[in-house]
Order: C-alpha cells, then structure tokens, then sequence
C-alpha cells in the first residue's frame, strides 16, 4: 500500500527540479532554393553574416537581409536542400575552428579535414571569417623582413612582415611557384625555432592541382608549418568565396597570438568569379558601376586583415573586434603577410580591376 505523504514527497522533489526557463528558437521555412542559395522566410531578427542550420544539418550563412526574407548561401551539400525544409537560427557568426592542430593538414572551408588523416588534434577555437582589420593604432610601421628565398624579389621588392604584395601575370608564368618556394624557404626559420607559419588558399583549381603542391610542400619538409586550405573547382561557388576569409581567420589567429605568419591566396580572380555568381542569384545590383566597386571592396577588406601587430601587450589585448575565444591568448608583435596572386588574361593587366 503507498502512502499519500510518500506520493507528495516525490512530487515535492520533481517540482523543486523543474526548471520553468522557457527557451525560444527563431525557425524559418525555405521558400526557394537553387545554385548554391535558399531564400528564407521567417527569420525576422537574424544576423548578417550568421550561420543558419537545415533541418537536416546543412550550413548556410545569412548574407541578404531582406523585407520579406533572407538570402542564405549554403556551404555544404548544396543539393540536399529543399523547399518548405525548416531553418533555425544558431546566433554564431560564420566561423572556422582553429588550433595548432591543422598545421600539415589539408582542410576545407568549414575547417574540416579532407586529407583522410583522421579528426584535427589539439584545442580548437572559433575564429570569425568575417573581422575587422585592426585599427592603425593597433599596428606597428613594417621594418621586420620576410624572406622569400628568391633573390630578385629579396633584393629589389624585399617584402616585410606583415606586408601584402601582389603576384599579378597570365597564366603558367610561374606565380604559384614563387608563392610555394616561399612557403619552402621558411624551413630555416622553422628549424631555427622562429617558425613563419603559412596559409596556402586554393581557390577554385583542379583537385589533382591542390594534391600535386601538397605532394611538393611534404617533400621539402614544409607541411611541418604549412595548412592547405581547398576549395576546388567543384566545391560550391559559397565555398570558393569564404575560402580566403577561411584562410585569413586562420591567419589572425597565428598573428593575434604573437606568431609570425604567411598567406598565399592562389587565386583571388577566382574568389572574384565566384562573388559576382553569388551576386546575381542573391539579385544584388550587378551593373557595371556595381561590378568593380564590389570586387575591390571585397579585396580591399580581405587584404586589410594583414598588418603587423604593436609589440605592446597592453595595447594589443584591447585591439578591435578580438573574437571572444582570444580575449586571455592575444600577444603583441605578431604579424601576417599576403601574398595574393590574381591571374590576367593576355597581358592585360588592368583587367583584374573589374
């Protein structure tokens, strides 16, 4: 037989657990969806540039806010999305885990590994893909050298730590070699114990491309302190436009944590190429006055994020928009070179303008 003050101690005890918080999740329902973009309705308080999740755990980012709804551009598995599929809000914004992990490893956009060598080791942190450059007061004037290795570059454009300089010329002239003999010639400087840590972005080449330099930079020893990060020519056009900002955030973090870096964006026409297709399916204006302006804006904030930091720890730590997962790392002095490439077409060198 149970007694009733048994039964009221057990409800006591499960009332007093109960937590009467009530949680509220914004979701929206996909109206349209083709090459690489959904348009959602619903999702009234979301961010710019935040990551949406699918129902069926595809990732997008909220690039157009609109009246009536929201252009979101997909990152992976661009075909498993569907009209009337539910989206939920994730309130982060875009952004690619990154740890002393990837170094000798080959990832993608998403900071996944796609070398077939298993999970990335080590702690991770999120870095944000899109950041503001740090402010001049932040920077400190570029005095420190960056050795290429070759000595026409090194002895008439010396390049200085936290520089960019661009690699422009047709095609098959050799700018990707210089950018990879580069990223070789930091071997002394790693083995020295005063590593220059390197990025190479692959933007929109042939997957056998990407491999083949992979294969060089191991034979030389250079994947000790080199990450690959791979959007191939049969990635999305989503993926070939974050594959920079992929490669910059990782970028930021080397530098944010006084650490030397080097990235090579191999090739920004390409990223070029894929924003003006993101463009005119998100019906953004795309005349010819819009054009240009956009491209050079795009560059313009992409190549910015380079700079070398103050060696000033109490300045550095209050640097602008420092990601919260680096409040307690950050570290003055760091830097981070570009080394962009654009390719033109037949001599015509001020076609990469547009």
């Amino acid at each position: 037989m149970i007694n009733p003050s048994e039964i009221s101690q057990v409800l006591k005890q499960q009332l007093e657990n109960v937590s009467s918080k009530v949680s509220f999740e914004e979701t929206g329902v996909v109206l349209e969806v083709g090459d690489g973009v959904a348009h959602v309705y619903g999702l009234d308080n979301v961010c710019a540039n935040e990551l949406v999740e699918f129902e069926n755990g595809v990732k997008g980012v909220a690039l157009n806010l609109e009246e009536s709804n929201v252009g979101v551009i997909l990152l992976n598995e661009v075909n498993n999305v569907t009209e009337n599929m539910t989206v939920k809000r994730t309130g982060e914004i875009a952004s690619i885990h990154v740890g002393d992990g990837v170094f000798g490893r080959v990832i993608n956009v998403l900071g996944e590994p796609i070398d077939g060598r298993g999970p990335i080791q080590g702690e991770l942190l999120p870095m944000p893909l899109e950041r503001k450059a740090p402010g001049v007061i932040f920077r400190q004037p570029v005095k420190q050298p960056l050795q290429t290795g070759l000595k026409a570059i090194d002895s008439m454009v010396p390049i200085g730590r936290g520089q960019r300089e661009l690699i422009i010329g047709d095609r098959q002239i050799g700018k990707t070699a210089i950018a990879i003999d580069t990223i070789i010639n930091q071997r002394a400087n790693f083995e020295a114990g005063k590593p220059v840590y390197c990025i190479y972005v692959a933007i929109g080449q042939k997957a056998s491309s990407v491999a083949a330099i992979v294969e060089t930079l191991r034979q030389h020893g250079a994947l000790d302190y080199t990450v690959v990060v791979a959007a191939t020519a049969a990635d999305s056009a989503s993926m070939r436009y974050y594959a920079p900002f992929a490669g910059v955030a990782i970028g930021e973090y080397i530098r944010d944590t006084g650490r030397d870096a080097l990235i090579v964006y191999d090739d920004l026409s390409k990223q070029a190429v894929a924003y003006r297709e993101i463009s005119l399916i998100l019906k953004r204006p795309s005349g010819r006055e819009a054009y240009p302006g956009d491209i050079f804006y795009l560059h313009s904030r992409l190549l910015e994020r380079a700079a070398k930091i103050i060696d000033n720890q109490q300045v550095a730590s209050q640097m602008n928009d420092l990601p919260a997962s680096l409040k307690d790392r950050v570290k003055g002095g760091g830097s981070l070179t570009a080394l962009p490439i654009i390719e033109t077409q037949a001599g015509d060198v001020s076609a990469y303008i547009p």
